[in-house]
């Protein structure tokens, strides 16, 4: 069904910090610590301390520590006594600060756990996306989550949660509603649900859920007809969700593709490398390179699912995984690229989780697109720019469901490309006339 719009290896994943490989600390794969061992390395703040510093002197891609005396920031690390957990984390990203790398940078454990469950592309709970009704402030479902414990009790859009777990929302975040409907698989929860005909209780279990984070249609064009996808984030699923709508897209007979990553901002480096070869027969993908000069190359593998014409939208928010994806199929004249320059942050990271649960992320490596491109601070450039009007930016703003149609000028102008190349072969005597604020620009 046509979704609406609206670990054997590390973890590998790309966010606006860059191309990211995650692992786990020897500490916590160390099977000796008893249980009175391991609560009494948590309590060592100053093992933490010296954790990230190891994984930083170890991983990182300077060599030189941004010219800083790194053995000596241990020295001096290592002479304190932190009294508290929040004294730790201070002095780690203190250090990390020296280093003048934003992309370095210290988690705690909250937010270590939000990073590995947004790029695992599941959770546990119910399945509903929510929002607070900006006319009667009350928290609505937006949408419930396919193949959900929601929407299998019947949950609909616009429905109220009123209360949760008889906890009232009134005034409630989002935020913190999420956080109460979360929870361990296979436990309890009940809502308090309000609609047109009156309000009702319900009793649901949390279950693991898959997010969507492709969404697919088909778009009539005048004779043509364009599978349109959306592409959100590379997740763990991202790959088997492209595929999967990749193929449901041919079998409706589709003439071409427009690949959307619009706001995309990474993911997983396998994801986007998984996702490139579905396009491409054959070609580089991605080259990375580490602190001692060692490159690794990524490449096609004779694995396409089809050879049909493709457009790929991006804008300044496409990021990292999205720009090696868009760069690949740039570099291979695979597709052509619309849009606007893209964010530009060419870094691998790895990210570590301490012994203390929080986590760490390192940049280890650049990257470069298969034509040698850095694209650091630059982006990828697009074959055609498409600029908006202070109107239509609000017009797509206020509406989201009208990304991906006629009344989106991205949308419009892949189309137009789509139409003036691949779909419709014009004479070299023929000249192509762009939509009302698009503009080409030259690829260097």
């Amino acid at each position: 069904m046509n979704r609406p719009f609206r670990q054997a290896y590390p973890l590998q994943l790309a966010f606006f910090g860059g191309m990211v490989v995650t692992s786990t600390t020897l500490a916590l794969l160390s099977p000796g610590l008893s249980g009175s061992g391991r609560a009494a390395l948590q309590d060592n703040h100053k093992t933490v301390v010296d954790e990230a510093w190891q994984i930083v002197n170890r991983e990182y891609v300077d060599t030189t520590f941004n010219r800083v005396d790194w053995q000596g920031i241990r020295q001096t690390l290592l002479s304190k006594n932190y009294t508290s957990r929040q004294q730790a984390y201070k002095a780690i990203q203190d250090a990390l600060k020296q280093l003048n790398d934003p992309y370095t940078r210290f988690m705690d454990a909250e937010q270590y756990r939000e990073l590995t469950t947004q790029t695992a592309g599941e959770l546990s709970g119910i399945g509903i996306r929510l929002e607070v009704n900006e006319q009667t402030q009350l928290l609505t479902v937006v949408e419930p989550i396919e193949n959900s414990p929601a929407l299998r009790a019947g949950i609909r859009k616009g429905d109220q949660i009123l209360a949760i777990d008889g906890k009232p929302t009134t005034n409630m975040s989002v935020e913190a509603a999420s956080n109460l409907i979360r929870g361990q698989t296979g436990t309890p929860i009940s809502l308090k649900v309000s609609r047109s005909q009156g309000s009702f209780d319900l009793k649901l279990t949390r279950a693991l859920i898959e997010l969507p984070t492709v969404r697919y249609a088909v778009r009539q064009e005048g004779k043509d007809r364009i599978g349109y996808l959306r592409l959100n984030e590379f997740n763990a699923h991202a790959a088997s969700q492209t595929r999967q709508a990749i193929q449901k897209l041919k079998s409706q007979q589709v003439d071409a593709f427009v690949l959307d990553l619009r706001g995309n901002p990474g993911g997983l480096l396998q994801s986007s490398i998984e996702i490139a070869r579905m396009w491409l027969n054959k070609g580089s993908i991605v080259r990375t390179v580490d602190r001692s000069g060692k490159a690794n190359e990524a490449t096609a593998a004779r694995t396409a699912l089809t050879q049909l014409p493709l457009v790929v939208v991006v804008d300044g928010n496409s990021a990292s995984a999205s720009e090696i994806l868009a760069g690949a199929l740039k570099d291979n004249q695979r597709a052509t690229v619309v849009g606007n320059p893209t964010f530009g942050k060419a870094l691998v990271q790895s990210v570590q989780s301490l012994s203390d649960g929080s986590g760490l992320a390192v940049t280890v490596a650049h990257y470069y697109t298969p034509s040698g491109t850095d694209i650091s601070r630059k982006g990828i450039a697009p074959d055609v720019r498409v600029t908006l009007t202070g109107e239509q930016k609000q017009t797509l703003t206020a509406d989201p469901t009208l990304v991906g149609t006629q009344a989106d000028p991205y949308y419009v102008q892949a189309v137009s490309s789509l139409k003036a190349t691949a779909l419709q072969p014009q004479t070299p005597q023929a000249t192509t006339t762009l939509p009302v604020n698009t503009r080409p620009v030259k690829t260097r």
